[in-house]
C-alpha cells in the first residue's frame, strides 16, 4: 500500500491551498484517513481526520476549525484537505495517514503514512 500526497506549496497569509492523498495497492477497506502536520521545531500533530466506522465522522484540530475542510472520495481511496484563510503558523510539512485493511480476512487495520508535502504561508 502506498499513499501519494500532492498539493501544497507557498501562499500568502489569508490565501488557500488544497492537498490530496491517494491510496493505492492492495486495499480492502480504508477506515481512518486524514492529515497530520509537523511545524518547524514541533512534534507531528493531528490536523483533520475522517473515519468510517460507526458512521462517517470528522474531527479537526482546534487551530484549524472553520478554516480547513477534510473530505474523501471513497471510490478513489482519496482524501482531500481544503485549507482556507491560511496563517503563517500553518507553515508545516503535511502528512497524510490512513488505516487500511489489505484483505477481507485481515483482522487489524495497518497504519500507513504518505510522504510529506510542504505548505509555506508567508505574512
Amino acid at each position: 500500500v502506498q499513499l501519494q500526497a500532492s498539493g501544497g506549496g507557498s501562499v500568502q497569509s489569508g490565501g488557500a491551498l488544497s492537498l490530496s492523498c491517494a491510496a493505492s495497492g492492495s486495499i480492502f477497506f480504508i477506515n481512518g484517513m486524514g492529515w497530520y502536520r509537523q511545524r518547524p521545531g514541533k512534534q507531528r500533530e493531528l490536523v483533520a481526520y475522517s473515519t468510517r466506522d460507526d458512521g462517517d465522522s470528522t474531527n479537526y484540530a482546534d487551530s484549524v476549525k472553520g478554516r480547513f475542510t477534510i473530505s474523501r472520495d471513497n471510490a478513489k481511496n482519496t482524501v482531500f484537505l481544503q485549507m482556507n484563510s491560511l496563517k503563517p503558523e500553518d507553515t508545516a510539512v503535511y502528512y497524510c495517514n490512513a488505516y487500511i485493511k489489505a484483505g477481507a480476512s485481515d483482522r487489524y487495520y495497518v497504519r500507513h503514512w504518505g510522504q510529506g508535502t510542504q505548505v509555506t504561508v508567508s505574512s
